[in-house]
């Protein structure tokens, strides 16, 4: 595509966007929200290290400097696509802002809709660990105060106190976080130190692990699903003991 110029020879920062190289009229206004939905699809098949604004630009079919009116850099780019990542959550039906059967209902419903999105975007995941969230204490993945404030009203709506609606936050969070990066890591995130895939070429020896070895198959099998639940349920009978203090 070529640039898109105003009558003094700069790039116009309201360049359309061609889709799939179709005709002018095909040509579909840039905008925010269409930069981090294709920043969050080019992550999801290209991965974040191959993520730039030039590389970018050129899935959306125009120069890198006609995005940074709607996203002035790199980082507010990453920080858009979590939020873009999050906001998903609002789109899930069987994700409630509030609870309707009970707050271990609403809490499994939570959990299962930010699991959806962190296998949805396995890739962009880490993302929302590892990105200033919009205030400094909040705790990922819960990265936004809407969804915090939803989830402190409904325990302390549930009969939690305040304190142990606290604990319960970050009881769930804690939870959530360590077992979807866990999860993502082996679906091909990088989430740094604690990248645990395996090396495919070579098989480590078992020869001083006996037990290790004879169990290796089992061990190898991927129960993540059932994990998922069995901790869930851990954690939500542990809430159960706080509320009837």
């Amino acid at each position: 595509m070529s640039d898109q110029r105003s009558h003094d020879g700069t790039i116009d920062a309201d360049a359309a966007v061609v889709e799939g190289g179709q005709a002018p009229s095909a040509r579909v206004a840039l905008s925010r929200e269409r930069i981090l939905a294709a920043a969050v699809k080019f992550i999801d098949e290209r991965g974040l290290a191959d993520l730039t604004m030039r590389r970018l630009g050129s899935e959306l079919g125009v120069e890198a400097m006609s995005m940074y009116r709607y996203v002035p850099g790199r980082e507010e780019l990453l920080d858009g696509i979590v939020e873009t990542i999050v906001a998903e959550l609002y789109a899930d039906p069987d994700v409630l802002q509030e609870p309707r059967d009970g707050w271990q209902d609403f809490l499994q419903r939570l959990a299962h809709g930010i699991r959806r999105v962190a296998l949805a975007h396995p890739k962009a995941f880490p993302l929302v660990a590892s990105r200033p969230p919009e205030a400094p204490w909040l705790r990922p993945p819960l990265r936004s105060l809407a969804w915090v404030e939803s989830f402190l009203q409904a325990m302390v709506g549930e009969g939690f106190s305040e304190e142990d609606a606290v604990g319960a936050y970050r009881g769930f969070t804690s939870f959530l976080l360590g077992h979807l990066l866990l999860e993502v890591s082996v679906r091909g995130a990088d989430i740094g130190p604690l990248d645990v895939r395996a090396d495919d070429d070579e098989d480590p020896s078992l020869e001083e692990y006996p037990l290790v070895r004879q169990l290796h198959t089992a061990l190898a099998e991927d129960h993540s699903a059932v994990e998922f639940e069995e901790s869930l349920e851990n954690l939500l009978d542990r809430m159960q003991l706080m509320h009837k203090r």
